[in-house]
Formats: structure tokens, C-alpha cells, sequence
């Protein structure tokens, strides 16, 4: 058991070496010390032969002998003989320890290295002499000191008076220092004659903190003691010195009583010093430390400061009572009422630091935010002076914490090894279009909070913002001339100037955000202006944001009709040429050519779009058209506020209107007229013309309510944009207006299936017209053969007429045909089989149906989701409703 329990001994002071945990964290200290206590009561290790380390020392000496280190061989074996004495269990691991250790003793060892473990010898301090003390107190410049009166009757003589009272102040000191030489005690040091008198008064005035009074049966009584004794020592208390009636937690020892007075008026007023005592003990043991954060020595110092002036204020009262001027009234409670209101202050801040030091892992910046909180209920509570000094050192503190926040909105750099800024960079280099979103992030905790004072939260994005604007403007190399320019100096964020004295009554709270809103002002304006100035004026974000009207949102109509007509007849003729990116190129920087700077604007198909075959991209929107990808390059400041996600909302407005023109181009295609089946024939019209009005619609639709007033809205909203954030911001919303009101938001998915049904519905009856037109061409010229066959007499010239323009208008249309003739062939059959069996004005009745329910569908949807959002672009998906219901029949 003894075993175990030094085992245990050590094993708890293993942990407290190695470990570190903690005393308040009882539960881990006692599993790591259970775990080790298992490892060490199981191990499987035998013990050092003690017999082989003792051969091998002695082969050590002898070796040493050998090779003609007898010296060292000496040294050793006098160091073994004198270990003899203190050998112990442990010995024999320790020696065999320091034999491993050994690398080749023999050539490296030195003699010379011993003498390091001889402790040197202290000097004695020198005596002191009252040679020294006059030099150090200026005796010896002030030689009537020195000067002996004689005060006797009948002397006449000044030049024997002088001589005889004048004694030498080297004589003197020298005969001081003589006496000096002596063995000097406490009464020597005395001022004579009256020293030894003053030493006894003192002894007894003292003589109650170590008496030790019995009553007649020998029981210790209490130790009376005066009221001016209690002050005094409840002033040291305060003071954070040692005291005699409190011991070091500020406690009262039960030993001593107040005279006068009963037990229990004793123990309740001298706990009333002593709670004031425990109070400002946190704050004073906080004030001492040593802490490597510039925040934190900056609130110790002005702790320092503040205790200094209690102190201050004690040493005060004790010169009231020790040098009594005038009748002075010796009160306790007086005494503590006195010191209230400097006291006060000081337990809100022994609050804070007692808050910082129970929290977990508490932040450098946690004590900033107790400070603002304390700031605010001391002002609520109308204390004075608390608020006074809690705000003056709250603002003090700050100050520091502002140091890389300038830094960081002045030069847009961050202080290395910073863990208390909220800014940090990402580790590696970014792409320039990325490095206002990637490079410089918002710490947040695991939780998502802030990394940053809860006080600052509001300001922070306007702080992110204006330093990313510096980083910015570094990379165009424009920072030097935005720093000539700064919109105003920096106000001050002292006490006086935030809280000045007409202001009493307003919140701390909205004093302290007024002024810091002003002094962030004065930093992030310049920057955030300049930027902005550069982006319009340098690199062309208004010209851009043209090239992207044009090009993605179809502004002019002319260029993009070139465009689509020439992607359009493509796919008509079955050639696959413009799936190539360099022919694709080609067509959109021809026809663009004249808005934009086509050495920018690229064009490629998406690899999906490369998978359907010439015949099934004909006959779709949703085949092809989507895989049309344009590309214009930007600036990389512009892409800062147009990013690569603002792009994908124009190519989705740019693939919905090409496939809404698709409709609107494959039904205004001339169809031959035909004398027979007028019936269908105006069935025909009638849903070609329908269908022409539906996309036609969507398209005013998109153009006049979608596209034109949000384009004018983001003009509007860049101009006032503050910053650069606000122009991303702005941007990213007109994005997301044009792509929900253009009913392509995940809620209107189905409507917009519809509306892409009714556009493959276009060219469903524009191949189905184009295919009964071939039949009716092919049956009309058979008759004519078999009436040229069945007649005598040659065809007259009628005929022949209207068969020759036939002939001359279907050679006009299929002209760019000739290369897809065999895709002709297989589109023929593939249409003519798609509703075989099917007679022609069956199938136009079939997608007339088709039409309206899809139409009802679409108009009755939009309807009905306008109605139950409640989102900004309701309001136009309720006006295309109303648009669509008048081709509804009821």
C-alpha cells in the first residue's frame, strides 16, 4: 500500500507537470490520472541490474586509467564514493540513464566543465555607514547642520566660539563610521536621544497584534483592539497590503474585537470592509498579470490607473488621521461612505474581470464587450461616476482595437499573427476577378457568429468593404491617388468627445455608434468613391453592361434577328457547320459586330447539345437552343461586380427569347397557297396566328415589362450604390428580377414547360403544314401528268405557268437544302409518321385543342401563383396572365 500511494503521489505530480490541466477541470485531471496509473501499475518492464551498472562505472574508471585520463578518472571515482551515502530504489535507473546518455566520455569529457557546477560565492553587501547616508541625503553639502550652539552666558569671543562650535563634517562621518564598523542593532539605527524612547512607544503601540490575553482559566480571550486600528488596517486591506486583522483572502482572523462594541456589530462591520476587500481582490490580483495581448495590457493598465487613484485617495485618509491638522472624527462607516464612489467603479470592473476569467477560452476582445454592456446599465442606473470611468476606459481600450481596423481601411493590410481581427486572408493567391469574394473572408465562430465585438456588427460590413476597395485599388495601382484625397480627418473617439456634457441623457449605446459611424465615414468614403469612379470611368462598367444588353438581352432587335436567322437556317437545312465554336463565333461576331467589340464576344456549343441529331434539333427549342453558349469577355474589375453567376441569368434570358423567336420565325415562313381543303387551310391560319400572337406576347412581355425597367432600375441603383458591395448587390438582384419575372424561377416550372410546349407546338404545325403542302404538290402534279397523258392536245400555257412558278418558289426555298437532301428524306418520313393514320384537319383540331388547353393552363397558373406570393414580381406575372386570358375562349 505504501507503494501505491507514493505511486499515486507521483503520478498526481506528473499530471500537474506534464499535463496542465487545470484544478476547476476535476473530472479530466482524474481520468488522465487514472490512465496513468493503469499504464504504470501493468507495465511489463523489469528493473536496471544494479550489478552491471556497477561494472560498468568501474570499467569506466579503469578505461579513463587506461587511456591516460587519470584526472578524469579521479574526478569520477571521488563523485561515486560521495553518491555512495545518498544511494536510494531510484539509483540505479538514474546512473544507468547517464550511462546511455554518454557519447564516448573518454575523448570528449573536460575536466574544466565542473567547474560550472560550483556555485559562487555571494558577495557580502557592504556595511552601512553614516558616510553613505550623508551623501545620499545631501548632509554633507548642508554644513550648518553640523554647526554646535553654544548656548552658555559670558561668551564674548566669536572667533573662539566659532572655532570651538564648528566641528568637521568629515570628523564626523569618519567617527560615524567607525562606531559603524560594530555590530549594529535596531536601536543604533534610532535618532539619539529621543530614539529609543520612540522605539519602545512603537513597540508598544504594536504590542496588540502579538498579544496573546487568557482570562483566569487560561482560555484565550479576543484581542481588543481600537477603532483607530481597525481603520488603519482596513485601509491597508484596500490597499492590497498584508494585514494583521485580514488574512489574504481579505477574511477577518476572530481573534480580535473592536473594544466597546458587542461581538456581532464587530463581525458585521469588519465584514463590510473585508467584502469590499474581496471585491477589488480579483482586480488587483488581474492587474499584476502578464499578458501578451496588446488589448489586454492596455485594460491592465488602465486598471492600474484606476487603482492608483484609490490608492491614492487612501494614502489621503491616512495622513488625515496620522497628521491631525484640525479635530478629526476616527468613523468606520464614515470612512466607507467616503470611499463609495470611488469604490464603485471599481466593482464594476472587478464584475468584468471575474466574468472574462470564469468564461471558457473567453476572446481578447470579450472584456470590450463587457465594458460597452457595463457602460450602458451604469448610465441607466445614474451612477455618475461609473459611467464616467467605465466609459473613459472602454473608449481607451477601444482605442487599440481600432489599430487594425485602420490599418486595414487605410492600407488594406492585416497585422501578422492577429487573432483578435475579424478580417483574414485566404492562404493562397486568387484569380483577379475573384479577389473581392475569395481572397479577405469574415472570420466567423463554428457556431456562425462573428468573430468580432457584438458593437461592432452594424459597422462591420462597411469595414470589410472599405478595406477590400484599398486591395483593389492596389492591384489598378491607383492607391496612391486615392490617398491624397481623404474626405475628412479622423475624428477622435475619446470619452470626452463622444459623451460630451450636453449629451447626458442620450444612450451611450447611439452616442458611441454616431461617432464611430463618422470615423469609419471618414475612411471608407474616399476609397469606396474612388473605386466606384475608376469602375465607370477607366474600365468601361457602363459600356459593359451595354455590350450585355445587346448581346444577352437581345436590345437591339436587328443584330439579334441576324444572329437567330442565321443559327435558324442552320437548323433548317439540316447542316450541323454551325455546332463548330469558330463558325458560331463567326455568325454572333457579325452580327453583333456593330454594338459591341467583337474581339470579346465568343460563341460554343455545350457538349450536351452535340448528342441529338440535325433532325431532332429542328424539331425541339429544348433540343439545341439551350446548348448556345455566348461568351464576352470582361474586364476583371467589371467581373467583380458582373460575376461568372451573373452571366448564367443572361444566358438563361438569352435562351429563352432565342427560342421564342425560333417559333416566331419557322410561322412567318411563306406557305404555298392552295386552292383545295380551304377548311383546313383557315384552320391553319387561324392557329397560326394564335400561336404567332402567344409569342409574340411573351416576347412584348419580356422586352417591355421585364427587361426594359429592371435595365433602367440597375442604371439607376449603380449610380447611387455607395460602394462597391452595393453595386454587386444591386446587380445581383437585377439578375434575379429579369430570371423570376421571366417565369423562370423553381415555382413557375411548370409554366414554363407549357410555354416551351406551345413554342414546339409553332414548328409541330409548321411541319405538318409544309408536309400537306408537299402531298397536295405531289397529287397536283400527278394529275396534271396523268392529264397530259390522257389528252391529245399539249398543256396550255395556264398551267404550265402556275406550275413553273411553283417550281421556281419551291427551288427559291429549298435552295439551301441541297446539302441535307438525305436529312430532308428522313425528316419527311419521320414528320409524316409522327401522326400517321392521322388526317390533316384531324391533326390541326388535335393541336388547336393542344393550344388552348396549354394556354388556359399557362394564363390560369400564373394567375394562381401571382396570387399567392407574395413576391415583387407577382405583380408582373399577374399583367402576363391578364395579356395571355384575352386569346382564351370561353
Amino acid at each position: 500500500m505504501a507503494h501505491l500511494a507514493q505511486l499515486g503521489a507521483l503520478t498526481d505530480e506528473l499530471v500537474a507537470a506534464v499535463a496542465a490541466i487545470p484544478e476547476t477541470q476535476h473530472e479530466r485531471r482524474t481520468a488522465c490520472r487514472e490512465s496513468i496509473l493503469r499504464s504504470l501499475r501493468g507495465h511489463s518492464f523489469t528493473r536496471t541490474n544494479q550489478f552491471e551498472v556497477e561494472d560498468r562505472l568501474n570499467g569506466l574508471v579503469e578505461r579513463f586509467s587506461v587511456v591516460g585520463r587519470d584526472a578524469l578518472a579521479a574526478a569520477l571515482r571521488t563523485r561515486l564514493d560521495a553518491f555512495e551515502p545518498h544511494r536510494n530504489q531510484a539509483s540505479p535507473e538514474i546512473l544507468h540513464l547517464l550511462l546511455e546518455l554518454a557519447d564516448q566520455p573518454a575523448q570528449k569529457s573536460k575536466l574544466s566543465d565542473l567547474d560550472a557546477l560550483v556555485e559562487p560565492e555571494e558577495d557580502a553587501p557592504p556595511p552601512l555607514t553614516w558616510r553613505d547616508i550623508a551623501r545620499e541625503d545631501g548632509w554633507k553639502d548642508e554644513k550648518d547642520i553640523w554647526q554646535f550652539v553654544d548656548y552658555s552666558p559670558g561668551s564674548s569671543d566669536e572667533d573662539e566660539a566659532d572655532a570651538e562650535s564648528e566641528a568637521s563634517l568629515e570628523t564626523l562621518t569618519t567617527a560615524s563610521s567607525t562606531e559603524d564598523r560594530g555590530q549594529r542593532t535596531v536601536q543604533d539605527l534610532a535618532v539619539k536621544p529621543q530614539g529609543h524612547e520612540l522605539l519602545q512607544q512603537i513597540e508598544q503601540a504594536q504590542a496588540w497584534r502579538s498579544a496573546s490575553p487568557a482570562d483566569e482559566q487560561g482560555r484565550p480571550k479576543k484581542i481588543p483592539i481600537t477603532t483607530t486600528q481597525l481603520l488603519r488596517e482596513g485601509l491597508f486591506m484596500l490597499a492590497g497590503l498584508e494585514t494583521s486583522i485580514f488574512d489574504s483572502d481579505c477574511s477577518p482572523l476572530a481573534k480580535y474585537q473592536l473594544q466597546g462594541i458587542s461581538w456581532d456589530s464587530y463581525r458585521a462591520l469588519v465584514s463590510s470592509f473585508a467584502e469590499c476587500g474581496r471585491k477589488l481582490a480579483p482586480l488587483r490580483a488581474f492587474a499584476t498579470l502578464k499578458e501578451q495581448s496588446p488589448l489586454l495590457q492596455v485594460f491592465q493598465a488602465c486598471l492600474q490607473k484606476a487603482l492608483h487613484s484609490l490608492d491614492l485617495q487612501l494614502s489621503s485618509m491616512h495622513t488625515r488621521f496620522v497628521a491631525v491638522e484640525q479635530d478629526v472624527v476616527v468613523s468606520l462607516m464614515g470612512s466607507l461612505g467616503e470611499l463609495s464612489s470611488t469604490l464603485a467603479p471599481l466593482y464594476a470592473l472587478a464584475d468584468i474581470v471575474r466574468q472574462v476569467q470564469e468564461e471558457r477560452n473567453p476572446h481578447a476582445f470579450r472584456y470590450l464587450e463587457l465594458l460597452y454592456d457595463s457602460v450602458g446599465i451604469a448610465q441607466l442606473q445614474g451612477s455618475r461616476d461609473t459611467y464616467r470611468l467605465l466609459g473613459t476606459i472602454f473608449l481607451d481600450c477601444f482605442q487599440v482595437y481600432l489599430k487594425p481596423i485602420r490599418l486595414w481601411m487605410e492600407e488594406g493590410r492585416l497585422l501578422p499573427r492577429d487573432r483578435t481581427f475579424f478580417v483574414a486572408e485566404s492562404p493562397s493567391k486568387l484569380p483577379l476577378p475573384q479577389i473581392w469574394r475569395g481572397q479577405f473572408n469574415l472570420l466567423r465562430s463554428p457556431e456562425g457568429n462573428l468573430h468580432a465585438p457584438r458593437f461592432l456588427k452594424p459597422a462591420i460590413h462597411r469595414i470589410f468593404t472599405a478595406g477590400q476597395s484599398i486591395v483593389v485599388l492596389k492591384h489598378m495601382k491607383k492607391h496612391e491617388s486615392a490617398r491624397k484625397y481623404r474626405a475628412c480627418a479622423e475624428p477622435k473617439m475619446d470619452f470626452a468627445t463622444v459623451c460630451p456634457d450636453d449629451l447626458d441623457f442620450a444612450p451611450f449605446s447611439e452616442l458611441f455608434n454616431g461617432a464611430f459611424q463618422a470615423w469609419i465615414q471618414s475612411k471608407h468614403h474616399t476609397a469606396s468613391a474612388t473605386l466606384r469612379e475608376l469602375l465607370f470611368s477607366s474600365y468601361g462598367l457602363s459600356q459593359s453592361l451595354d455590350a450585355l444588353e445587346h448581346v444577352y438581352l437581345m436590345s437591339d432587335g436587328a443584330k439579334a434577328d441576324a444572329f437567330a436567322c442565321s443559327i435558324f437556317r442552320h437548323l433548317d437545312n439540316f447542316s450541323s457547320s454551325w455546332r463548330d465554336r469558330f463558325t458560331l463565333t463567326e455568325i454572333a461576331q457579325e452580327a453583333f459586330s456593330a454594338c459591341v467589340d467583337s474581339h470579346r464576344l465568343s460563341a460554343a456549343v455545350d457538349s450536351r447539345g452535340l448528342a441529338h441529331s440535325a433532325v431532332a434539333s429542328r424539331s425541339s427549342v429544348r433540343v439545341s437552343l439551350p446548348a448556345i453558349r455566348l461568351t464576352y469577355r470582361l474586364s476583371w474589375p467589371v467581373q467583380i461586380v458582373v460575376p461568372e453567376e451573373g452571366i448564367q441569368g443572361y444566358q438563361t434570358i438569352f435562351t429563352f427569347q432565342l427560342q421564342a423567336r425560333r417559333a416566331i420565325s419557322v410561322l412567318r415562313r411563306p406557305i404555298l397557297n392552295s386552292q383545295r381543303g380551304s377548311a383546313a387551310m383557315a384552320r391553319y391560319y387561324l392557329l397560326r396566328t394564335k400561336l404567332l400572337w402567344f409569342a409574340n406576347t411573351i416576347t412584348t412581355y419580356l422586352t417591355t415589362l421585364v427587361l426594359a425597367p429592371n435595365t433602367a432600375r440597375l442604371r439607376a441603383d449603380l449610380c447611387e450604390a455607395a460602394d462597391v458591395d452595393d453595386m454587386i448587390a444591386a446587380h445581383a438582384a437585377f439578375v434575379a428580377r429579369i430570371v423570376n419575372e421571366s417565369c423562370h424561377g423553381p415555382k413557375l416550372q411548370p409554366i414554363r414547360d407549357a410555354v416551351l410546349d406551345m413554342f414546339d407546338l409553332a414548328i409541330r404545325l409548321a411541319d405538318a403544314q409544309r408536309v400537306e403542302m408537299a402531298r397536295v404538290e405531289e397529287e397536283d402534279m400527278e394529275i396534271s401528268r396523268l392529264s397530259v397523258m390522257s389528252s391529245p392536245f399539249k398543256s396550255p400555257a395556264k398551267g404550265r405557268g402556275e406550275r413553273s412558278k411553283r417550281r421556281r418558289l419551291m427551288e427559291e426555298e429549298d435552295d439551301d437544302e441541297e446539302e441535307g437532301e438525305e436529312l430532308v428524306g428522313e425528316w419527311m418520313v419521320r414528320r409524316g409518321g409522327a401522326d400517321s393514320g392521322k388526317p390533316h384537319a384531324v391533326l390541326l383540331r388535335e393541336l388547336h385543342g393542344d393550344f388552348d388547353s396549354h394556354l388556359r393552363f399557362v394564363a390560369g397558373g400564373l394567375r394562381g401563383v401571382a396570387r399567392a406570393s407574395r413576391e415583387e414580381a407577382a405583380t408582373k406575372w399577374d399583367l402576363l396572365a391578364e395579356m395571355l386570358e384575352v386569346g382564351i375562349k370561353e
